[in-house]
């Protein structure tokens, strides 16, 4: 259950990261409201889940999923370049996440 707090952790940052963008572009209350709601409830998942998951395994995790998750929706959604090197490094961050998951 702690892994899957964790991923919805994840997840939750992304929506935060994604608010951050939304209220550079344009500072309205419905862009503050996604920044703020999405990164306390990731906080709040993340503490949750570092009850029973380690602390550095879970915050690299969750780092993890927040960073190439930021890096896949400014390229989906901003425009932001697909370069192979790019594509290559946001991989590499995959397989590390998963690397500590496996060994943990």
């Amino acid at each position: 259950m702690a892994w899957v707090l964790l991923i919805a952790a994840g997840l939750l940052e992304i929506v935060g990261v994604i608010g951050i963008k939304r209220v550079s572009e344009q500072n309205n209350w419905t862009n503050n409201l996604i920044l703020i709601g999405g990164f306390i409830a990731s906080f709040s998942l993340l503490v949750r889940a570092i009850e029973s998951i380690p602390l550095s395994t879970a915050y690299a995790v969750w780092t993890g999923i927040g960073s190439v998750g930021a890096a896949v929706v400014g390229m989906m959604f901003f425009k932001e370049s697909k370069t192979p090197v790019r594509l290559f490094c946001i991989v590499g961050v995959i397989g590390c996440v998963i690397g500590l998951r496996l060994v943990e």
